[in-house]
C-alpha cells in the first residue's frame, strides 16, 4: 500500500532554495499572513539558536488541486501580494501549505527581502543580526529589524558601513551563489585589517577589540554555515494522490501557532469555484444563532446538513456536500455505486438554509425554561451535542402530529442520558453519528430502544455530584437546567426568576466554606442553586442558612417555604439540617447527602419516568400511583414469603422475556438481580399486581387485607385508567381524575401508606 504520509527533513539552505523557487504555494482556505515583525524576529532567533520551530505539513499539489482550492503564491513572492499561483507565469508550484504558512511566509520575508511592505505597514522590513551582540550571547538584542527609510537603505548597499555596525543582513543568506561566504570573509577581514591599522597606530586597545572582532567574525561565519546546511526543517508530505476527504480529515487535526484550523475554511475554499462564498452565507446565518458562544457554529451547520444527508459529519463526509462530488456507497447486497448528495449550487443553499432553522429551533427550544432549561449559553452541558440535536429535532418535525409528543419523550430522553453520562465530553463526531442512527430508528420503532438508556437508568445514582464544583461540566450544568425546569422559585419573592437575572448562588456560603471544609465541596453544585441577583446579594448576602431561612418563614410561613425550597431540590429534611444553629462541617455533609438523594430521585422521577412535560397536579397523582405499586409490589413480596413458585405461570413466563430483553439491551444489566422475587416484581405492571393479588391460589392470602375481590377489581381499573391517561395522552379528563383520586386515598387507607 502506498503510503499517503512521508515525514521528512529540509535543511535551510534547500527550504529557502525551494521558497525562492515558488514551490509551495498557499490555499484559500488559509488565513492571512497575520505575523508581526517581532514574530519574524522570535523565528529568526530561534533557528540560530538552533531550536525547534514545529513541523510543516505539506499536500504534493497537482493542478487540480490548485484549482481546486484557489492557491496563490506566498505573500511577497516575486513582489507581489499573492498571486494566482497555476496562472502565474514565474514559480514553480509543488506544494500546498496546509499547516506552516506563517512560518514559511517569515521565512521568505526575512531572507529574501521581497519589496513589499509588511502587511497593514506603510513599509519594508528589514531584518538583521548583531554579530557582536550575539557572539557575547545577548541574544534578546542581537536579533534586530528595522523599517526602510532612506538612511536605513543606505546601509543594505555599503558592506564597509554593516562591517563596521556588526550588521549581518539576513538576505544575504537568500541570495545565494557566493554573497554569503563574500560577505562572511569581506567582516572577517574587514576587522583583521581595522587590528592592523590600530597596531600601525599604536592603539592597542583598539587593536585587541579589532582582534576580537575578527575572531567573533570566523565564529559567526562557521556558526552561520552550519545553520544553513545543517539546521533541520521537519515537514509532512501528503501523497497527491491522497483524496481531499481524506485531507479534510487531517486538517482539522492541524494547529498553527495555538489557532485550530477549521474545515469550513477548507469546504469554502472548494466551493469558491464552484461560484459559492460559503463565508457571505455564513456572515447573513451568524446573527441567528448568536445565543451559543462557539466558534464552531460556522462548522455546526455544515455537521446538520451532513447529517441529515448522510448520517455522518466527521470531516471526511462534509467533503461529499460539494455540488456533484460523488460519494461510493456499498448496497445492501454488497455491490458498490456512486450517488451524489447535493445536486447543485441551489440544492446546497437550501440544505444550509435547512441546517440553520433547525439549529435555530433547537436553540429556542434548549432554551425554553420549561423544556431543556438552559437560561445562558454558559450552562449548556455540551456545546458539541448541538448538530445531532437539531438534526434529531428537524426529523421530529416530519413525524405525524399525533405522535409528536412521544417523540419528543424519547429526544429528552436521550438528551438527558447523553448529559449525565458524559457521552458528548470528548471527539463527538462519531458519535453524532451513531445517536442520530439510533435514535430515529426509535421514533419509528419503540422496540428499537438505545442501550445508552439503560445505561443512564441503572447507573446514574452511581455519579458522584460532590465533586461536580465546576460551571461548565456537562452534569454541573444539567442538574442547573433541571433546577430551571423544576421551576425554582425565588426564595424571597416566591416568583420564578427570568433567564437575564439568575444568579448561581451557593446556599451555605463559600466564606464560611474556606473556614470549616476542606477542598472544593463547598463549591458543589449540591451546594448551588438559581436565583435572583436581587435576593442572592442584598437579602442572603453571604449568611449562613441559618440566619437567613428563619426571616423567611416567620415572614411567609414554614409551609411556603418547604414548598419554595421544594422547587431546589432541598427537602423537609434537608431544611431542618440547614436551621441548625449552630451549623458544624458536620451538618454540612449531611445536608451534601440529603440533596444529593433528592436530585437522583428528581432525575428518576423527572428525567427517567418523564414527567418533565406534566401539569404539577398531574404530576402529582403520577407519583402517587407509583408508590402505590412500590407498596403492592412489597405487599406481595412479603405475603407469598419471596417464594416465586407461587406467582401464576403466565404472568411469571411475560415477565421472564420482558426481563430477558432488558438484559439483552443493556450491558450493565445486573441479572442475578432479577432471578430474585423482588427483581421480578420490578417488571410487574399494574394489571399483573391486579392478577397475581387476585388469582384463585393467591387470594385467600390477601382478602384478609382488601377484603372484597370485585371492590379491588374496581379500584385497580381507575387507577389503571388515572395511570394509563397520564402516561399516554399526558392529559387527564375531570372524572378520569376524579375517580383516581379516590382509588389512591382507597389504597393509602388499606396497604397504610403515608
Amino acid at each position: 500500500m502506498k503510503a499517503v504520509q512521508k515525514p521528512d527533513h529540509l535543511s535551510l539552505n534547500a527550504l529557502i532554495t525551494r521558497l525562492k523557487d515558488g514551490r509551495f504555494v498557499i490555499p484559500d482556505f488559509q488565513r492571512d499572513f497575520e505575523w508581526k515583525p517581532w514574530d519574524i524576529r522570535d523565528l529568526i532567533r530561534s533557528i540560530f539558536l538552533d531550536y525547534y520551530i514545529g513541523s510543516l505539513l505539506l499536500w504534493k499539489g497537482k493542478k487540480e488541486n490548485f484549482e481546486a482550492l484557489s492557491c496563490e503564491v506566498i505573500y511577497g513572492y516575486d513582489n507581489t501580494t499573492g498571486e494566482q499561483s497555476w496562472k502565474y507565469e514565474k514559480g514553480s508550484p509543488d506544494y500546498i501549505v496546509l499547516d506552516g504558512q506563517q512560518r514559511l511566509t517569515a521565512l521568505y520575508y526575512s531572507f529574501i527581502a521581497p519589496n513589499v511592505n509588511l502587511p497593514n505597514r506603510a513599509s519594508r522590513a528589514i531584518f538583521f543580526v548583531h554579530v557582536d551582540k550575539f557572539m557575547n550571547e545577548k541574544y534578546d538584542d542581537a536579533f534586530q529589524y528595522d523599517w526602510l527609510t532612506k538612511r536605513f537603505e543606505s546601509k543594505l548597499g555599503d558592506t564597509e558601513i554593516q562591517y563596521a555596525e556588526h550588521f549581518f543582513p539576513l538576505s544575504i543568506i537568500g541570495t545565494g551563489s557566493w554573497d554569503l561566504p563574500n560577505w562572511l570573509q569581506g567582516y572577517e577581514k574587514y576587522w583583521e585589517n581595522q587590528a592592523k591599522i590600530a597596531n600601525e597606530s599604536g592603539d592597542t586597545q583598539e587593536e585587541e577589540l579589532a582582534k576580537q572582532h575578527a575572531i567573533n567574525a570566523k565564529a559567526f561565519g562557521e556558526h552561520v554555515k552550519g545553520i544553513t546546511e545543517e539546521y533541520q526543517i521537519a515537514f509532512i508530505e501528503l501523497d497527491e494522490e491522497l483524496p481531499i476527504d481524506k485531507v479534510c480529515d487531517i486538517f482539522t487535526q492541524i494547529n498553527s501557532r495555538g489557532i485550530r484550523l477549521d474545515v469550513f475554511d477548507l469546504i469554502n475554499a472548494l466551493l469558491k469555484p464552484k461560484g459559492l462564498q460559503l463565508k457571505l452565507m455564513w456572515r447573513k446565518s451568524a446573527s441567528k444563532l448568536e445565543f451559543v458562544d462557539t466558534e464552531k457554529m460556522n462548522v455546526y451547520i455544515l455537521q446538520v446538513m451532513s447529517i441529515l444527508t448522510q448520517a455522518y459529519c466527521s470531516p471526511k463526509y462534509l467533503y461529499y456536500l460539494l455540488p456533484g462530488q460523488e460519494k461510493q456507497v456499498r448496497e445492501p447486497d454488497g455491490t458498490r455505486k456512486k450517488e451524489v448528495l447535493v445536486n447543485d449550487i441551489a440544492d446546497f443553499e437550501n440544505k444550509w438554509n435547512n441546517a440553520v432553522n433547525s439549529i435555530e429551533k433547537a436553540i429556542k427550544i434548549l432554551k425554553h425554561p420549561q423544556e431543556y432549561g438552559v437560561s445562558s449559553s454558559q450552562y449548556l452541558p455540551y456545546v458539541s451535542i448541538i448538530p445531532v440535536f437539531s438534526a434529531l429535532q428537524n426529523q421530529i418535525e416530519k413525524i405525524p402530529y399525533e405522535e409528536k409528543l412521544n417523540a419528543q419523550r424519547k429526544l429528552r430522553h436521550w438528551y438527558w442520558a447523553s448529559v449525565f453520562t458524559n457521552r458528548y465530553s470528548g471527539s463527538v463526531e462519531s458519535t453524532s453519528a451513531r445517536d442520530f442512527i439510533a435514535i430515529k430508528n426509535w421514533l419509528y420503532d419503540k422496540e428499537a430502544e438505545p442501550s445508552l438508556l439503560y445505561e443512564f437508568k441503572y447507573r446514574f445514582r452511581n455519579l458522584e455530584l460532590r465533586k461536580e464544583t465546576k460551571k461548565g461540566t456537562s452534569v454541573y450544568n444539567g442538574i442547573f437546567n433541571l433546577l430551571v425546569i423544576k421551576g425554582a422559585r425565588d426564595w424571597v419573592t416566591g416568583n420564578i426568576p427570568q433567564n437575564g437575572s439568575i444568579d448561581d448562588h451557593h446556599i451555605v456560603p463559600s466564606s464560611w466554606g474556606k473556614e470549616n471544609i476542606q477542598g472544593n465541596l463547598i463549591h458543589s453544585i449540591l451546594n448551588r442553586t438559581p436565583l435572583t441577583a436581587e435576593t442572592n446579594r442584598d437579602v442572603i448576602n453571604d449568611k449562613l442558612p441559618n440566619k437567613y431561612l428563619p426571616k423567611l418563614i416567620a415572614t411567609n410561613g414554614k409551609e411556603e417555604v418547604e414548598k419554595i425550597l421544594d422547587s431546589h431540590f432541598i427537602s423537609a429534611k434537608a431544611l431542618s439540617i440547614l436551621l441548625r444553629d449552630p451549623f458544624t462541617p458536620d451538618d454540612f455533609e449531611e445536608f451534601i447527602i440529603e440533596r444529593q438523594k433528592t436530585i437522583f430521585d428528581a432525575i428518576e422521577n423527572l428525567l427517567i419516568k418523564e414527567r418533565l412535560d406534566l401539569k404539577p397536579v398531574i404530576r402529582e397523582l403520577d407519583e402517587n400511583v407509583e408508590n402505590i405499586e412500590l407498596s403492592l409490589r412489597k405487599l406481595i413480596n412479603v405475603t407469598i414469603n419471596g417464594n416465586i413458585d407461587l406467582i401464576p405461570s403466565h404472568i411469571l413466563t411475560k415477565t421472564n422475556e420482558r426481563i430477558k430483553k432488558a438484559a439483552q439491551k443493556n450491558p450493565a444489566f445486573d441479572a442475578d438481580k432479577y432471578e430474585t422475587m423482588e427483581g421480578i416484581l420490578e417488571f410487574f405492571d399494574l394489571r399483573e399486581i391486579q392478577d397475581l393479588i387476585i388469582s384463585k391460589a393467591l387470594w385467600d392470602r390477601f382478602q384478609p387485607i382488601f377484603l372484597n375481590k370485585e371492590n379491588l377489581v374496581q379500584k385497580f381499573n381507575q387507577l389503571a385508567e388515572l395511570r394509563n391517561g397520564i402516561r399516554h395522552s399526558r392529559t387527564v379528563d375531570e372524572i378520569t381524575q376524579k375517580e383516581g383520586e379516590a382509588s389512591i386515598m382507597w389504597f393509602k387507607k388499606v396497604i397504610m401508606i403515608n
